[in-house]
């Protein structure tokens, strides 16, 4: 009976039944209405106060505490990737899942779109929307590919924080690294995939690893690039400004120009599985052969990466455990507004496939002069 009672109780608070200013229900209202010993009541209530439900002003009784008040039973998303890509949407899944297990509902709003002044209008908008409809918190993926990415995430920012809704970020900060902001983000160790990667193909024989990426890419891509850079430099090769392709996926040119090069790379590792998969393409119509010629590998693990040709080496999103953790965080930012920003970054698991199996390698364990690695068709 007690663990009724707390449920209930709990429940109806986050539904929003009881109102901020009024008393909450008193032993004796409570105890006619659930029909249970005093005893058993106070055992419940107990509960609800060590949960930081309900609180009790000496003289005063007892009244819904500044947890409980900003415990709506809502939580927003504001991700304007969730349309054009693999990514958000199972970390969404994962968040929704997490969300009701801790009695919230998710509210989803649209804000994709493929032109930069849409997506910031939306996101902005769509931060509006959560306000007027009193969300406990929100969990916001940084505005990126935009002419000033940061002034437009600090205004979503700005527009929930001075109505008191905390905010947990996804992927990544609103800063440039090394730079940390006052939020809290759930995200992966970026140079630590880079390293992982760059590692990788440092074992299978290549020593000139160039990192490609497109224009105006996310902070996280300059981390994965210091990664590399890390690794290069500890196997004792050298690293310039050189090593490092900003260009387009379609940009011919300059892809011709780095092969066409005095020491063009024999491996190149992409920000993304998209990005990635596009230079395949562009390597074999340039007569470049994977993994003969030049490594590649990609980041996040999509479905199609297992299926190009070569299918390719990547690292895996671990989608789920993201999208718990960011209910995790949000849920202690909500319940304890003044504990410090965190950074909270997860393990990613590298899968290694065709794309990265080299010529060289091939020959080391025929001879058996190197260790086992696992290996995905």
């Amino acid at each position: 009976m007690q663990q009724t009672i707390f449920e209930t109780l709990r429940q109806e608070i986050l539904d929003g039944k009881f109102a901020e200013q009024e008393k909450f229900p008193s032993e004796e209202s409570l105890r006619r209405r659930f029909k249970t010993s005093r005893n058993t009541l106070r055992l419940a209530l107990s509960r609800l106060k060590e949960s930081g439900f309900i609180e009790t002003r000496n003289g005063a009784g007892t009244f819904l505490s500044t947890t409980a008040r900003n415990m709506t039973g809502r939580l927003g998303l504001i991700i304007p990737s969730i349309a054009g890509g693999e990514i958000s949407p199972p970390i969404c899944a994962a968040i929704s899942e997490a969300a009701r297990e801790n009695c919230y509902s998710l509210l989803f709003g649209s804000s994709s779109s493929p032109d930069p002044k849409i997506r910031e209008s939306r996101a902005i908008a769509l931060a509006h929307e959560y306000v007027e409809q009193h969300v406990a918190g929100v969990f916001l993926e940084p505005i990126e590919r935009t002419n000033d990415p940061e002034s437009v995430s600090r205004e979503i920012i700005m527009i929930l924080s001075a109505n008191h809704i905390p905010v947990v970020l996804l992927d990544r900060d609103i800063v440039e690294p090394p730079n940390r902001s006052e939020f809290d983000v759930i995200g992966l160790d970026n140079v630590q995939i880079g390293y992982r990667l760059a590692c990788h193909m440092l074992k299978q024989g290549a020593r000139r690893i160039c990192f490609c990426a497109l224009p105006c890419s996310a902070p996280t891509i300059k981390m994965r690039v210091q990664g590399v850079k890390l690794s290069v430099l500890d196997a004792g090769l050298s690293w310039t400004s050189s090593n490092v392709c900003i260009a387009d996926c379609d940009d011919m040119k300059t892809l011709r120009r780095l092969f066409a090069s005095r020491n063009p790379p024999d491996a190149i590792i992409c920000g993304n599985d998209i990005t990635a998969i596009s230079l395949l393409k562009r390597l074999s119509s340039l007569k470049i052969k994977v993994p003969r010629d030049c490594l590649v590998a990609g980041v996040d693990d999509v479905r199609l990466a297992a299926l190009s040709n070569p299918p390719l080496t990547t690292i895996r999103q671990p989608c789920r455990e993201i999208g718990r953790a960011a209910v995790t965080a949000l849920i202690e930012r909500i319940r304890t507004p003044s504990i410090p920003p965190r950074q909270i970054l997860l393990d990613a698991p590298l899968v290694i496939r065709k794309s990265t199996t080299s010529a060289k390698r091939s020959k080391l364990e025929s001879s058996g002069r190197s260790t086992s690695y696992l290996l995905f068709a």
